[in-house]
Order: structure tokens, then C-alpha cells, then sequence
């Protein structure tokens, strides 16, 4: 999320520089809290005196990143939610007799589901020996 207005009277290197010295130590290209507070800092810090930075535009400022925030905490919960219930489906699918096609062959599986591994990002069900992934099953039917 861009944060329009940061520029103010701080020139372009001195946020260049605060913006690569936070890359360098996390690695990382996105704009996040600390990014933002070292850049208002070094804005506040090398205002012109006889034209200060706009209170609204700060606060303005701010807001925005308080929003981004929220976006982000969000999103976090929701990719959290989305894998919880992938558990439970895996889970639920414990001895009812499920179909999928087998990826290798081409054809038409079904078999009991008779174990579920959550070790991947995406859960397995063990079907007639063999570990497929939960997106890959097509139909359930109770055994």
C-alpha cells in the first residue's frame, strides 16, 4: 500500500538510504512499520524550520499505516482459518470411502481413507496405501 505524501522536504537519497539499511537487515521489500517510522523520523529530523511538515498529512500518514496493518493481521487469520479447516475436512474423510484421479495413470481411484498426515502445507489422506493430497480428492461416499 503506497503512502502517498511522505516525501515532505526530506530529499530522496536520505530515504533511499533509510529504505535500503532496513532491506539490508531483514532482507525484505516491503513497507512495513519500521520502515515507515525510520523514514517520518528522518523527515521530522531534516524539516525545513520555516515550513514544518503538515500535522494532518502526518496524521494522514499514520492512519494509512494503521490500515496496512490491519490488512495485514487480516490476512494473516484468514490464511490461518483456510488451513484449520483444510484439518478438519482431511480429518472428517477418516474411514469414508473416497475417489480421486491418480495423477501418474490417469484413472479413476476410490479406496478408504485411512490415515491423514498434516505434515505439508496441504493435508494427505492415505487411501488404499498411497498419500494423496486433499485438493486431489474428488468424491466421498460413506463406507
Amino acid at each position: 500500500m503506497p503512502l502517498d505524501g511522505i516525501t515532505g522536504s526530506v530529499d530522496r537519497a536520505t530515504q533511499a538510504a533509510a529504505i535500503a539499511q532496513n532491506a539490508a537487515s531483514k532482507k525484505s521489500q516491503t513497507m512495513d512499520s519500521e520502515v515507515f517510522m525510520k523514514l517520518l523520523v528522518t523527515q521530522l529530523r531534516n524539516q525545513d524550520p520555516s515550513s514544518p511538515m503538515d500535522t494532518n498529512q502526518m496524521i494522514s500518514q499514520q492512519t494509512q499505516l494503521a490500515m496496512m496493518e490491519q490488512v495485514s493481521n487480516q490476512t494473516t487469520t484468514a490464511n490461518e482459518n483456510f488451513s484449520l479447516q483444510m484439518r478438519m475436512a482431511a480429518a472428517n474423510l477418516v474411514g469414508k470411502q473416497v475417489s480421486y484421479t491418480d495423477a501418474a495413470t490417469g484413472t479413476a481411484v476410490s479406496g478408504t481413507a485411512t490415515a491423514v498426515s498434516y505434515a505439508g502445507s496441504v493435508p494427505t489422506v492415505t487411501v488404499n496405501g498411497k498419500e494423496v493430497d486433499l485438493d486431489v480428492i474428488s468424491g466421498i461416499k460413506s463406507a
